[in-house]
């Protein structure tokens, strides 16, 4: 049975990627990972609050070459913004100002790189590229296209949890049960069970995880 392409075209499981025509946009997705992974050592190895200023210029300079709107990549950065105020005022205390300051800058710069890598490239290369990093590893019997098909469908699978836990605690907060866990839990977890079947007899229809 012909398989066919196991992974069709994505944005993203987050809905981050953002179409366009810059040289971010262009580059290889193995490029720009690579750019991310060794953006990361350096930023890791550097010290001192001059560093982590320039590590964090680049990510704002990367984020104005890319033309991505700034909602696009900074959407994640609340979060992050505050976990770098709760670290950097954590290593105040214990240690000093500049150490705070250079922690806290560094994560926001490599969140904020990570986030224009993915609002710049499609889920389905990037996941390309991870089947092409794993593939020595077929030696030990692990398939790299279907290594890449499950990093896919986890990925896939954050949102569909995330809406599908909202509309439970919608429908239980529309019956006055809002304060019960089971009200909330069960329907969600049926649900997604459902989705895990379904998804489970589409893969098998394709032949998919056959020998």
């Amino acid at each position: 049975m012909s398989q066919g392409p196991l992974r069709p075209p994505w944005s993203g499981p987050l809905g981050l990627y953002h179409p366009g025509s810059s040289v971010v946009h262009r580059a290889p997705a193995g490029l720009k990972l690579s750019f991310l992974a060794v953006f990361a050592i350096v930023v890791v190895l550097a010290h001192g609050p001059a560093s982590a200023l320039a590590a964090l210029g680049i990510a704002l300079l990367l984020q104005v070459v890319a033309h991505v709107p700034w909602h696009r990549t900074t959407r994640g950065l609340v979060p992050t913004l505050v976990t770098a105020a709760l670290i950097g005022a954590y290593q105040w205390w214990a240690r000093d100002w500049q150490t705070a300051f250079e922690v806290a800058v560094d994560l926001v710069a490599l969140v904020l790189a990570g986030a224009v890598v993915t609002a710049t490239t499609r889920a389905d290369l990037l996941l390309d590229v991870l089947a092409r990093l794993v593939r020595p590893l077929r030696h030990i019997g692990l398939d790299p296209e279907m290594f890449a098909l499950t990093v896919g469908l986890f990925l896939r699978t954050i949102p569909l949890l995330a809406r599908t836990s909202m509309e439970a605690r919608d429908a239980a907060r529309a019956r006055g049960l809002e304060r019960n866990p089971r009200a909330v839990l069960v329907p969600a977890a049926v649900r997604m069970v459902a989705h895990a079947r379904t998804t489970g007899d589409a893969l098998a229809a394709r032949g998919l995880g056959e020998d």
